[in-house]
């Protein structure tokens, strides 16, 4: 299966540590972010990703040349960025053909189980499902709202009035439908500009595992206090 690794942001909350690299290799108990994600993609069965880069990308470039596991990498340097759904159109050439493929946001962390995930995706049939958490921001967040066999039925990026606490978490699994309907233009944003388009049609997969948006350095340093690692007790 292959995936798209979000990975080309500036990082700028996360100053200072992102002074000399980018958000995407900050350690989390000395391994960096891009490379927990690696690890996940080789245990869920992503074993072909892009990786898009923009600050620091000859750091990434560095990480990634060294890199000796089993997922097959294709980087792709962006000097002005596109953003998320921007990415995806540029690069729709990567997943073409491709009946699901997954879109992973590289700043957040995950030991979510992406094979239930799909398990729910695949019985539903649906052109999109979105991992999603609860937050204790979402003003800050695509809010999520679904009726009771988990259908989305409404979609918010960054709501002024947040009408939940129920968040899209940066994992979703999408098809050719996905980017049919992705914007042919430059910058353009999944959540703004993408997943609103999906309401009554996407699925929410509610994650029971940990999840965290590293954003910020306080987001960081939770991240450092409450990281297991990729296990799960079951």
């Amino acid at each position: 299966m292959k995936g798209f690794l979000l990975a080309a942001g500036n990082g700028t909350r996360l100053r200072p540590l992102t002074n000399s690299i980018p958000k995407c290799l900050v350690p989390i108990h000395g391994t960096p972010l891009l490379g927990v994600w690696l690890q996940w993609c080789a245990r869920y069965g992503v074993d072909w990703v892009l990786i898009n880069t923009h600050s620091h990308s000859e750091r990434v470039r560095e990480f990634l040349a060294a890199y000796r596991g089993p997922v097959q990498i294709t980087m792709t340097n962006e000097p002005e960025l596109l953003g998320s759904a921007g990415t995806l159109h540029v690069n729709r050439a990567f997943v073409a053909g491709e009946q699901e493929f997954a879109v992973l946001y590289a700043d957040v962390l995950t030991n979510c189980r992406f094979d239930k995930m799909l398990d729910f995706h695949r019985l539903r049939g649906a052109p999109v499902t979105v991992g999603t958490y609860r937050v204790s921001n979402p003003a800050q967040c695509g809010i999520i709202a679904t009726d009771e066999m988990g259908r989305v039925v409404e979609f918010t990026e960054k709501p002024e009035f947040p009408r939940s606490d129920t968040a899209f978490s940066g994992v979703l699994v999408g098809g050719p439908a996905l980017l049919d309907r992705v914007p042919a233009r430059t910058p353009a944003d999944i959540g703004f500009d993408v997943l609103p388009n999906f309401v009554g049609e996407m699925f929410a997969f509610p994650i029971a595992d940990y999840v965290l948006d590293i954003g910020t350095v306080e987001k960081y340093e939770q991240a450092q206090r409450e990281w297991h690692g990729l296990g799960h007790s079951d």
